[in-house]
């Protein structure tokens, strides 16, 4: 302490020892860093579990409605696929039966009627032709895409053009001979042989469409209508007799005589199943699907016995018209016959116009009861 000092007492100097205080920017640069609580946006809610699981509910439902839309849309495809493949199936039988009837069956019988006045071997070579013809078609038939539905009704339209083709080799091999010295007792094979073309008409007609027209009313389609398909024009051909005189181009009788007398046939009565037809203006509710089968009663109402008598049924419908012809081998005066006539493929509830004729034997003049006109709808 210095001798010129006034005594005071002074404040003591701060040591420099003495901790000093650190600024306040580096005290905040020192601080460790500790995270700040969020706060949470003015007017937002923080989501409730309640609320997550309402979300994903909603969520699932669309999916679940979304997978049920695609569902939907793809058997609606399939459904859609399966009609097409059933209706392509029925237009390909159609055409391949029309070939049948028209390049085959039919050209068939015109070279055999009055072969004996042709040329052998021409009548040989169509016949043989008809025979390739006949090969081609079916196995165009077996190479046809068929529904798993239309199985049945593919088994039996093989079967029935398998057994056409068999016709044809048979006469085919048999018409050289009937055509030479032994023609009568070819003839009478031939004729016997014409029993497998009916075979095959009856499986066509009572299997083969109503199987397909089945299978299309299953699958909801109406309307459609199959094709009919007969390969023997008439039964005139299973009478040896009457086989050898188309053939030969003579009658198998006494030389043909001027037709004298009374001659002729009237149509008595046509029903289908229970159904008895009631001539027009009446409306006829015909059950039974499309395929119905009109048995007509002719009446031999001449004095002499007639030959050949052929019936033919016609029904328009839809703006399409189904014909089908039978024939009846021997009818005698004064009685009846009864015949069945299948039709294929008739529309169903739609208005139908059925016509049944009678045609008119040799020395006929009046046909007016040859003929029966009946208004129809045809129903299952």
């Amino acid at each position: 302490m210095s001798f010129f000092d006034d005594g005071e007492e002074t404040d003591p100097r701060p040591s420099s020892t003495a901790p000093r205080s650190r600024p306040a920017a580096d005290r905040a640069a020192a601080a460790p860093d500790r995270p700040r609580p969020r706060r949470p946006a003015q007017g937002t809610l923080p989501l409730d579990q309640h609320t997550v699981m309402v979300r994903r509910r909603v969520a699932a439902g669309v999916a679940v409605v979304l997978l049920i839309v695609i569902i939907l849309i793809i058997n609606g495809c399939l459904n859609s696929e399966k009609e097409q493949a059933l209706k392509n199936y029925n237009r390909s039988v159609g055409q391949i039966a029309h070939e049948s009837d028209e390049s085959v069956t039919s050209p068939l019988f015109s070279a055999l009627t009055g072969a004996g006045a042709k040329s052998a071997l021409t009548v040989e070579e169509q016949i043989n032709q008809l025979h390739l013809q006949g090969q081609t078609l079916a196995t165009r038939a077996k190479d046809l895409s068929v529904p798993a539905e239309m199985a049945g009704a593919q088994r039996n339209l093989l079967l029935a053009l398998d057994l056409r083709l068999e016709a044809l080799t048979k006469i085919a091999a048999l018409v050289p001979t009937a055509l030479g010295g032994q023609g009568k007792q070819a003839v009478t094979q031939i004729a016997g042989d014409m029993e497998i073309f009916l075979a095959s008409d009856v499986l066509y007609s009572q299997r083969v469409a109503p199987l397909i027209q089945q299978e299309l009313s299953s699958a909801g389609i109406r309307g459609l209508s199959t094709a009919s398909s007969r390969s023997l024009p008439n039964l005139g051909w299973l009478e040896p007799s009457t086989a050898e005189a188309r053939i030969s181009g003579k009658s198998s009788t006494a030389p043909s005589a001027p037709v004298t007398g009374n001659h002729g046939s009237a149509l008595k009565q046509v029903s289908v199943g229970t159904n008895k037809l009631e001539a027009e203006p009446t409306l006829n509710h015909i059950t039974g699907g499309s395929n119905p089968t009109f048995a007509a009663t002719v009446e031999n109402s001449g004095e002499a016995e007639e030959h050949n008598v052929k019936v033919d049924v016609t029904v328009t419908a839809g703006g399409k018209q189904f014909k089908a012809s039978h024939g009846i081998e021997k009818t005698e005066p004064g009685k009846t016959v009864n015949v069945d006539i299948p039709v294929a493929g008739v529309p169903l509830g739609a208005a139908a116009k059925v016509e049944v004729f009678v045609e008119g034997v040799p020395g006929e003049n009046d046909l007016e009861n040859n003929k029966g006109v009946f208004l129809a709808i045809f129903e299952k």
